[in-house]
């Protein structure tokens, strides 16, 4: 019923930028705050991003503030996430994720929905 897709992805060098995209179907997107998250081998999955349901709000983590923007578009149920200056450290697969109960938006468990993730992979 309810589709997270992810897309973008792919292999750039350090300094290079990548967008990638979220298209969501079966839930009403603009009920929902949208985030995005990223797991690299062998660490835990993190928090990147989110936005709130309107997008008049955005949530960063330190590790990719000034390089990262977060951004929708709720009448084609889509949400970005422009990825510049890219580091080797930001490699890891990124996953969309949904989620609309009142809650802490950084934590995995506030997410109903999840993408099955995109991977990036960044050069030195």
């Amino acid at each position: 019923q309810v589709q997270l897709v992810e897309s973008g992805g792919g292999l750039v060098q350090a300094g290079g930028s990548l967008r990638l995209s979220c298209a969501a179907s079966g839930l009403i997107f603009g009920a929902y705050v949208m985030g995005w998250f990223r797991q690299a081998p062998g660490k835990e999955r993190e928090f990147v991003s989110a936005i709130s349901r309107s997008g008049a709000s955005t949530l960063y983590a330190d590790s990719v503030k000034g390089r990262f923007t977060i951004s929708k578009e709720n009448a084609k149920n889509l949400v970005y996430l422009q990825m510049n200056s890219l580091k080797p450290e930001d490699t890891a697969v990124y996953y969309c994720a949904a989620g609309r109960a009142a809650g802490i938006y950084t934590l995995l468990r506030y997410y109903d929905y999840w993408g099955q993730g995109t991977q990036v992979t960044v050069s030195s």
